[in-house]
């Protein structure tokens, strides 16, 4: 059993809570074979919180630098991090509750559409937004998603191959003229593979350079915090999660911000 299959399912025990994401929701649509660590996306109510302590505190978890797994928090777009081990590996698990670049509306959709799976997973659209990271490799997945995407308007939003576009305007010219307000590289379609290409650079960067001010807001608002957790580490060292996790939560109270403002 994948172990990060096996806590899905405890996490979901009763009812849907999680949603799986990142990597292993990459190699569940069998476009990778394995992924060292997971993501979540939780739902945001206290039930849920409770029950993945509950489940982690199980295993012998322990928490890495980031946001208590409080509602507070991740509320305002945080996440939290922790660990332990297993079998020999070095299991981590991450959670958000409001992942980046998904609308209220789309998370909505999310887990209306995932309801009664036994283990939920991000679809291949969703899969694409998030991972519109700062890191080079994960472009390089969204393209091969977009071939995977039944839609065409999807393929249309998300190839990453100036020559894939390039057929799928031949085929649906109307369906790309459509959607050119929606995604810049668009228009450069009709004017040949270089200028396609250069465009296609040009907004990889762009979504690079955006991520990166996302996360350097959140470093900067979690200066107090980062320079604050060797010692806190060290405090909640050995102890059970339900007891570190309380001591987290006050300390965090008073130096890391629920919300980070945009700019």
């Amino acid at each position: 059993m994948n172990i990060y299959l096996e806590l899905t399912q405890k996490f979901n025990g009763g009812r849907l809570r999680v949603i799986l994401g990142g990597g292993q929701a990459v190699v569940l649509h069998r476009l990778a074979i394995m992924s060292k660590d997971a993501d979540w996306i939780l739902r945001e109510d206290q039930e849920t919180m409770n029950h993945v302590l509950s489940v982690l505190e199980g295993y012998g978890a322990r928490y890495r630098f980031g946001a208590p797994l409080d509602i507070r928090w991740l509320a305002g777009g945080w996440s939290a991090h922790l660990e332990f081990a297993w079998e020999r590996l070095r299991v981590r698990t991450d959670f958000v509750t409001r992942p980046p670049r998904l609308s209220t509306e789309r998370l909505q959709r999310m887990w209306q559409g995932q309801e009664g799976r036994d283990v939920p997973f991000v679809n291949l659209s969703d899969l694409a937004e998030l991972k519109k990271t700062n890191r080079e490799k994960d472009y390089t997945v969204i393209g091969e998603l977009a071939r995977n995407m039944q839609d065409i308007d999807d393929q249309i939003m998300y190839s990453r191959s100036a020559r894939d576009l390039m057929k799928i305007a031949a085929e649906y010219p109307e369906q790309v003229k459509n959607l050119a307000q929606k995604r810049s590289v668009l228009p450069a379609v009709s004017k040949g593979l270089d200028e396609l290409e250069a465009a296609l650079d040009l907004e990889r960067r762009q979504l690079i350079h955006a991520n990166e001010r996302r996360l350097a807001r959140y470093m900067n608002a979690a200066g107090a915090w980062a320079k604050a957790w060797q010692s806190i580490a060290h405090e909640i060292e050995g102890l059970q999660l339900s007891k570190a996790h309380v001591i987290l939560v006050g300390k965090a109270q008073d130096v890391l911000p629920f919300e980070v403002q945009e700019g």
